[in-house]
């Protein structure tokens, strides 16, 4: 019996909130009752910079901590509900609305009190102009996510206050990739003159006004007394400090200093938390929809040789790893290139049937040695495996990752650079980089969106191993194209094997577990299976220290 993926997805929506819900400590239950606050300044550490201010490029979330709360979104995540992947909320748009012309058309009517700073009115034109710079980026302007809509045929203004999608064919991925965090809501006259104004101005109408950035120390923003969701926020204001070094976010936390840090820590710093702050620090879980890549850049010899790739991926243990890094780093499940919980992922045998998953380390280790002899690569090869300045858990797995390659006979030196080096060197498209790590960190979780990273360079707007595979686009097609779950699982796999196993153009390492130990005066913040989400700020407010 053939099975609509739209039931199956409300259903497995359903299971998957509840599961994400239980990874919640129980005190932040207790918080739900209270009345906020208002007033205060929340202190947060971030572990980076933001390279550019323009949320429609970037995909870091040293861009979303400190950045989005100076902006709108015209749908979101339901700020009270991160947890769930289903669970949508407007934000500018007054509510989400159902599809018509057989889902093929959205019709978004608009917040009529919403302002940017200047004190012009945001309209529909604003969000159009904002979604085309996304879905139909000029020559020359970067959009990190514009893959999400290839279901999309045009976006338009109904009117001043009525925004209206029109899609190609029926795709239950579109309301979530609309939801996605990045897609802040620029000024349609800033984009007129400059569309890359953003990347060095913020300019929004969100929960707060932009107030300073003092580089290498923090950004810091105000209250909007105009903001459009009325009696919010209730903070005065937030102060993103950045600190690089993970020893540093823990004093400053475990100090006063600072209050949370929204990305995460590894286990032993909770711990060490706890001990140290006792009732003062509360404690939110939750599995993570972010894993850790491999970038062979396929523009650079010997990494154009797919038996080059796969002896990469066929020398790490995966399985024994994530015993050992998930004591001391951020990363914990063995996975693919689908978010694990969710039922479009791979089960374990069926990973084991992919090259690096082999349950026997030693047959796998000894392939990826032939692989290398049979390519010409002579023992002892070196190379340079880009990295980026983060300690977790870029450093760490990096450490982890280059032990393993000296198993089948390979020479390899870590090249650490600051995340905007890092981020420009990556996005070069040039010989620049032998391999390098990457991520794939996605906000909603939605696997059919996610995986457009491992599409074509040229369609992806974030694959970063310059390769151009057109098998792997007609299947990620196919996969958005039916609403058939049976069917988008079975292409799923074929997808998966192709990337991970056949060619080996990308490796996947291990997926992120999130930890957030943070003072208990800081409330109305829930976390959910991603960084990226619920960092608005608008709901979160300060109880009284004790």
């Amino acid at each position: 019996m053939r099975r609509s993926y739209g039931k199956r997805f409300s259903a497995v929506g359903i299971g998957l909130a509840l599961a994400f819900a239980c990874a919640l400590v129980l005190s932040s239950l207790g918080m739900a009752a209270e009345q906020p606050r208002r007033g205060g300044i929340l202190t947060f550490v971030v572990p980076a910079e933001p390279p550019s201010y323009d949320g429609h490029r970037e995909t870091t979330f040293a861009l979303i901590h400190p950045i989005a709360p100076f902006y709108s979104l015209l749908i979101r995540v339901n700020p009270n509900n991160p947890s769930s992947p289903t669970d949508f909320v407007g934000d500018l748009a007054l509510e989400v609305p159902k599809p018509t012309n057989g889902g093929k058309k959205y019709t978004f009517k608009l917040r009529k009190n919403a302002k940017f700073w200047d004190g012009q009115p945001v309209t529909a034109h604003d969000v159009v102009a904002s979604f085309k710079k996304i879905i139909f980026p000029p020559e020359g302007v970067a959009s990190a996510r514009k893959a999400f809509f290839t279901m999309v045929d045009k976006v338009y203004a109904q009117d001043d206050y009525t925004v209206v999608f029109e899609l190609k064919y029926p795709s239950s991925a579109f309301i979530p990739a609309v939801a996605n965090p990045f897609n802040f809501i620029y000024s349609a006259k800033k984009l007129a003159k400059d569309m890359h104004w953003y990347e060095k101005h913020i300019l929004g109408s969100g929960p707060f006004i932009f107030v300073q950035h003092q580089p290498g120390a923090f950004i810091e923003g105000k209250r909007n007394p105009n903001y459009h969701h009325p009696g919010q926020p209730y903070l005065d204001g937030f102060k993103a400090i950045f600190a690089k070094k993970q020893s540093l976010r823990v004093q400053a936390i475990r100090g006063g200093r600072a209050m949370i840090e929204f990305r995460g820590f590894p286990p032993k710093s909770r711990d060490d938390l706890k001990r140290a702050l006792g009732d003062k620090i509360t404690v939110q879980e939750s599995d993570w929809n972010c894993v850790l890549l491999v970038n062979p850049n396929h523009l650079v010899k010997p990494f154009d040789d797919p038996r080059v790739r796969r002896a990469l991926t066929l020398a790490i243990d995966r399985w024994g790893g994530s015993k050992y890094l998930s004591k001391i780093a951020i990363v914990k499940t063995v996975g693919g290139i689908v978010f694990p919980k969710h039922p479009l992922a791979a089960t374990k045998e069926e990973l084991q049937q992919l090259a690096g998953y082999w349950p026997d380390l030693e047959k796998s280790r000894a392939e990826a040695r032939r692989l290398l002899r049979e390519a010409g690569v002579p023992e002892g090869f070196k190379f340079k495996f880009h990295n980026r300045g983060v300690d977790q858990p870029y450093k760490i797995v990096g450490t982890w990752l280059i032990d393993q390659w000296r198993s089948i006979g390979l020479d390899v030196e870590q090249w650490v650079q600051p995340t905007g080096p890092f981020y420009k060197t990556l996005r070069s498209h040039s010989t620049e980089f032998q391999v390098s790590i990457d991520f794939n960190c996605q906000a909603v979780v939605n696997p059919l969106i996610d995986v457009s990273k491992f599409i074509s360079d040229d369609r992806s707007g974030n694959n970063y191993a310059n390769y151009k595979d057109r098998v792997l686009d007609e299947l990620y097609d196919k996969m958005n194209r039916t609403t058939d779950f049976e069917e988008q699982r079975r292409l799923m796999r074929q997808f998966e094997k192709r990337v991970l196993d056949e060619q080996a153009h990308m490796l996947v390492t291990l997926w992120w577990y999130r930890i957030i130990p943070h003072r208990s005066i800081v409330r109305g913040w829930k976390i959910s299976p991603s960084h990226y989400l619920n960092q608005q700020l608008d709901t979160v407010w300060l109880a009284q220290e004790q």
